[in-house]
């Protein structure tokens, strides 16, 4: 099971911020959603949610196991609702996992509720995160790096549709990450303004 805690304080002004809509992060796995997620929701002073967290929690399982014995097709039904929930529940930062955006009702949904910032990552940089974790589903195949290469060529134009785009280039750390996203976010006052 995951490993993720989330923030638990409560929505606020802290850090001289006004977020008005959550904040959704998509992207290729090894992208740093929940790195940069959690640092961002921190120097927010909002919560922050991860909807691979949440699904696990609920189905007492982790994702590979929920893969194994139940199939993407469910786990994607499954990931739609729990983005639905969160949305719903409170304005935050949500990490979402690698697959969600695709779905164009998801991308509906959040465009809707929320903002979408994709963190643009090259290929190279994701290979380097993810190839050494055995916690991938996707990725367990004869070539992984195939696999990876084939999903990121296929994604990337549907995270294109995203709201606004962040690179994350793998030699930044978190905190000027977190800089990069709070600039993109302040140029969208419907999500967040300075207080």
């Amino acid at each position: 099971m995951s490993e993720i805690k989330h923030n638990t304080h409560a929505a606020g002004t802290q850090g001289g911020f006004d977020l008005h809509k959550t904040v959704v992060l998509v992207g290729m796995m090894g992208a740093g959603k929940t790195a940069v997620g959690r640092a961002l929701a921190a120097r927010l002073g909002v919560p922050f949610l991860d909807s691979d967290a949440e699904i696990e929690s609920a189905a007492n399982m982790t994702i590979p196991e929920i893969f194994q014995r139940d199939g993407e097709p469910f786990f994607r039904a499954k990931e739609t609702q729990v983005i639905g929930r969160l949305l719903d529940e409170q304005k935050g930062i949500l990490s979402t996992g690698g697959g969600a955006f695709l779905s164009e009702g998801n991308r509906d949904m959040i465009t809707e509720r929320g903002a979408s910032v994709w963190l643009r990552a090259d290929l190279d940089v994701l290979w380097n995160r993810v190839r050494h974790k055995d916690t991938r589903p996707l990725l367990r195949t004869d070539d992984p790096y195939a696999t990876l290469k084939a999903l990121y060529e296929a994604r990337v134009p549907i995270y294109a549709e995203a709201d606004l785009t962040v690179a994350s280039d793998g030699e930044t750390s978190i905190d000027n990450m977190v800089d990069r996203v709070v600039d993109a976010l302040l140029a969208r006052p419907d999500v967040l303004e300075r207080n």
